[in-house]
């Protein structure tokens, strides 16, 4: 770790390719804080159950190439026979504190249960709403192979994961999987940590190569040229999964606005979108629908890619080119 060129030394901790405060300048603790408290939009969570579609994924055909979101950041995926997921969080909280930052009603239709054999699983980054003990520990029997950045590996081993399972790399490198499967890390402009200290593990996205397809796998991001350098670098992409929910003016240099969303999708050269990081938790100020509402409305003047916004559980078919999905949150209190 502290070989790498993203690693400070002094600070004992990753660094962003740019400067990134957690905070916007002139922002103080204190502020977010109270902000957070009172001034919580009072739709920040539905009131009703969701509207959902539970896929059987015991039940798939091998030939179907799919995605399938359970919500938040957490999907899965089947390509080229292949199954892999991603930042799986089943527990129905996103916190160390079971009672705070419960998950809405109605997305927690997967359980571990639900999951099959997974040949390969990625993990962003280790904050608790990508990185979940009770779920990670009740899917240990079932990960063939996981790919991570630099120190997560700490975190799985300690639960009980075998290191040789486990790849873990800083940005820029390349992974040889099997029957021509390939993953790239690349940057992101996050921070890390689940207690006090912060950026002692590595976040990063993934650009992840299939006979088929290349997809990239955002992760958690704020924008900033790294997406423009990957395009540039590795696009086009049939498919990018950018984070759209959990923004702030506040922290408006580690989450992503709408119109950064598409932004980046734009400068990364993709042909679809699929926009995640919300619809299951209330980690940030704005009403729970806001994310899709807002990425939606900006899609109708700028539809330069295919909007994909599926149900949690609802079946996105890569081979079918124009696939339509309802805005199923639309009249949700």
């Amino acid at each position: 770790m502290e070989e790498s060129p993203n690693y400070n030394r002094e600070k004992a901790a990753f660094q962003n390719l740019n400067d990134t405060p957690a905070l916007t300048e002139g922002v103080g603790y204190t502020e977010v804080l109270k902000n957070f408290i009172f001034e919580k939009s009072d739709r920040s969570k539905p009131k009703t159950a969701l509207p959902t579609i539970k896929t059987d994924l015991f039940q798939l055909d091998p030939s179907e190439d799919v995605v399938v979101w359970f919500g938040h950041s957490s999907y899965f995926m089947q390509l080229n026979g292949k199954k892999i997921l991603i930042d799986p969080v089943f527990s129905g909280s996103a916190s160390p504190m079971p009672f705070s930052i419960k998950s809405f009603k109605g997305s927690d239709i997967y359980t571990p249960e639900d999951i099959p054999i997974i040949d390969y699983l990625f993990i962003s980054h280790d904050h608790w709403d990508h990185m979940d003990f009770k779920t990670l520990t009740a899917l240990q029997p079932k990960i063939k192979r996981i790919i991570c950045g630099l120190g997560v590996s700490a975190h799985l081993v300690y639960w009980g994961y075998k290191m040789e399972l486990i790849e873990e790399r800083d940005w820029n490198k390349t992974i040889l999987l099997e029957d021509d499967f390939e993953v790239h890390t690349v940057p992101a402009r996050h921070f890390s940590g689940r207690r006090f200290k912060r950026n002692g593990t590595l976040w990063t996205s993934f650009i992840l190569k299939t006979p088929s397809y290349q997809i990239f796998i955002g992760g958690d991001s704020g924008y900033d040229t790294h997406f423009k350098i990957t395009g540039e670098q590795f696009g086009p992409f049939d498919l990018a999964i950018l984070e759209n929910g959990q923004y702030n003016d506040n922290w408006k240099y580690i989450h992503m606005h709408p119109e950064e969303v598409l932004r980046a999708a734009k400068e990364l050269k993709a042909k679809r979108l699929l926009p995640v990081h919300s619809s299951k938790f209330a980690l940030a100020n704005h009403a729970w629908d806001e994310p899709l509402k807002r990425i939606t409305e900006l899609h109708k003047k700028d539809s330069f890619l295919q909007l994909l916004t599926p149900k949690i559980g609802e079946k996105v078919d890569l081979k079918l080119i124009n696939q339509k999905f309802d805005h199923w949150w639309v009249g949700l209190d």
